[in-house]
């Protein structure tokens, strides 16, 4: 809520008309804004699924979105899709770089916002293969040293951003830096390209088994330049890894009060003034997430499922805005148990948290409410378990208006919605705000409701 400022309009009557209007003016202002800032309204999304034969294999799947052109990049496997959104059916194609299309263990894409460059990188042994584009695939720059001296061989992660003040800083007339990290279970490694993905220095331990075992999540950086990187367990929290010498050090940063479970990845977002939302699956399988700003400490984890009942969630994905927005996104089941065993009947959703007031408040909605995800285990262990059809993590990110985007491997297609069993699919989709409000201010207000949902799957 906006904070009142109070006003005097004996001076302003004794100045005469004109003060009098100018008074009423600032009144009439402060009432807009007050107006504006409880105006916000529940998103909802339209769910738009890639047509065959692509995205059919998008398992653990990223996104990124070009803010020069809005252009969305979709990475489906060994597929780097682009979905145009600008007409009324949007319109998939391939876009796959040679390097990246051909062979790899894990997937991941990256998209600066402000540069409009994107990343692409399939993990190859001990290092990855790369490309990068700055048309939105139209053309790559293809690298086969993705990786820096020293990197560890698992469950890589692409990200950049500006650089934090101090002794490193760009070589090339790329202003950003990039990071690769990896890991090897009870340590990870980042290394930092000062040349836009050309080139990577050495990789550097951001920490060790006595510290952090958990699965990491996907790096961000802040508008300071400062690094993060989510893990699951630090010392049986929920933290955050970061950095603000440009990946020359690291430090833990773990929510206090938070717990860990499972093996699915945390997620951060990072706000347009540097609040850092970090969003888990605690001990007991429900969402939550914590806020950091600037200079201040972890807030009180919030389960933002609690109001709809859900007890298990897979696959957080966080995005921010404005500093005092941001979105988490997750898989989630109103069925309690063990959901990755072979006997687990639960019905999974994708669901979207919000807040519009720096997580104080979250309004939680599913977004896939007639077309489940996955019926029954999602299963984390590796191997080829028949649940493992989804693999680790999903994506989300948000277009230069603020409208959120997830992208997520849809496992239940044909029967499977209507009541029949899963069909264990990786149907690439894309869950897109078509309604409410955004996380940037600067485009309120909020959509208008959507005509129709088409089904993803």
């Amino acid at each position: 809520m906006a904070s009142m400022t109070t006003f005097s309009l004996r001076p302003a009557l004794r100045r005469g008309r004109t003060a009098w209007l100018l008074a009423a003016t600032a009144i009439a202002l402060w009432c807009a804004v007050a107006g504006t800032a409880g105006a916000a309204t529940t998103p909802a999304f339209t769910n738009y699924p890639a047509p065959p034969p692509l995205g059919q294999d998008a398992g653990e799947p990223s996104i990124g979105i070009d803010w020069k052109t809005d252009q969305v990049l979709y990475q489906a496997g060994l597929q780097t899709l682009k979905v145009d959104f600008s007409s009324a059916a949007p319109a998939w194609r391939d876009v796959s770089s040679t390097i990246t299309s051909l062979q790899g263990l894990d997937p991941i894409l990256f998209t600066d916002h402000s540069t409009g460059r994107t990343f692409v990188s399939q993990l190859l042994g001990a290092c990855s293969l790369m490309a990068f584009s700055d048309d939105d695939g139209a053309s790559w720059t293809q690298n086969p040293l993705g990786c820096g001296i020293g990197a560890a061989a698992d469950h890589q992660t692409v990200g950049g951003g500006p650089f934090h003040v101090g002794v490193l800083g760009p070589l090339t007339g790329y202003q950003h830096s990039v990071y690769y990290c990896a890991q090897a279970v009870v340590s990870a490694q980042c290394s930092v390209s000062q040349t836009g993905g050309a080139v990577f220095d050495p990789a550097t331990s951001i920490y060790n088994m006595t510290q952090c075992n958990g699965l990491h999540g996907h790096l961000k950086v802040g508008p300071d330049g400062t690094a993060y990187v989510p893990n699951a367990d630090c010392g049986g929290l929920a933290a955050a890894v970061t950095s603000t010498d440009n990946g020359l050090t690291w430090k833990v940063d773990a929510v206090p009060g938070s717990s860990t479970q499972d093996e699915s990845d945390p997620s951060i977002g990072v706000g347009s003034g540097g609040s850092v939302y970090l969003g888990y699956q605690g001990k007991d399988g429900h969402p939550y997430i914590a806020v950091k700003r600037p200079g201040g400490t972890w807030t009180t984890s919030t389960d933002v499922g609690a109001a709809l009942g859900i007890q298990n969630v897979q696959f957080p994905a966080v995005v921010a805005g404005d500093d005092d927005r941001a979105s988490f996104a997750f898989l989630g089941t109103t069925t309690g148990g063990d959901d990755q065993a072979a006997t687990f009947a639960g019905a999974w959703h994708l669901y979207v948290a919000t807040t519009y007031d720096g997580g104080a408040s979250w309004s939680t909605v599913d977004a896939t409410p007639t077309d489940p995800v996955q019926r029954g285990c999602i299963w984390l262990g590796g191997g080829s378990n028949t649940c493992r059809n989804l693999l680790d993590f999903i994506g989300s990110d948000i277009d230069s208006h603020g409208q959120v985007h997830v992208a997520y491997a849809d496992g239940c297609t044909a029967s499977c919605p209507s009541g029949g069993t899963n069909t264990h699919t990786a149907l690439a989709t894309i869950a897109r705000q078509t309604a409410g409000t955004g996380l940037l201010s600067a485009f309120d207000p909020p959509l208008a409701t959507p005509a129709s949902t088409p089904s993803g799957g």
